[in-house]
């Protein structure tokens, strides 16, 4: 197994390896743990070809851009059941998840995102969707979606 104490030899290398929620990586006698943060996202579709994008709270990181509804994964927690979760929790809405739809990694300086995202149905048609943890909300098609800003 890989520690995040130094390594020993000088110019050894070790490729990323996920150990335990963390990116271990080492460049030369120096190793760096990095931290992995798992995010989930719906592709909720109400009716064919609208989907469901949230506006964030002004007083979130990344204030008022665009995304796909979603949110961390927790330790011990699959995706499925953290999509469900946070979409109850921020939205109010019951959902129905079904197959990945994407998947994508961003690499920043001092952590990593794994992002996955999943193609979901309202459980019960007619819900409403709750601002309690969001600005706005729109259901658009997949050619309106470069009118909205999203982050990088």
């Amino acid at each position: 197994m890989i520690s995040s104490a130094p390594a020993t030899s000088v110019g050894s290398t070790i490729d990323a390896e996920r150990v335990s929620g963390r990116f271990v990586t080492c460049y030369g006698p120096r190793v760096m743990s990095r931290r992995l943060i798992r995010l989930v996202g719906a592709m909720l579709e109400q009716e064919p070809g609208r989907y469901l994008i949230t506006q964030r709270s002004k007083n979130s990181s990344l204030p008022l851009l665009w995304e796909f509804p979603g949110g961390r994964v927790n330790d011990g927690e699959d995706d499925v059941t953290a999509l469900r979760r946070e979409l109850k929790k921020r939205l109010g809405l019951d959902v129905i998840v079904g197959e990945q739809a994407m998947s994508t990694h961003h690499e920043y300086p001092s952590y990593d995102i794994a992002f996955h995202v999943f193609s979901c149905r309202l459980a019960t048609p007619g819900q409403t969707v709750s601002h309690a943890k969001v600005n706005d909300h729109r259901w658009v098609g997949l050619a309106e979606m470069g009118q909205f800003q999203f982050p990088d």
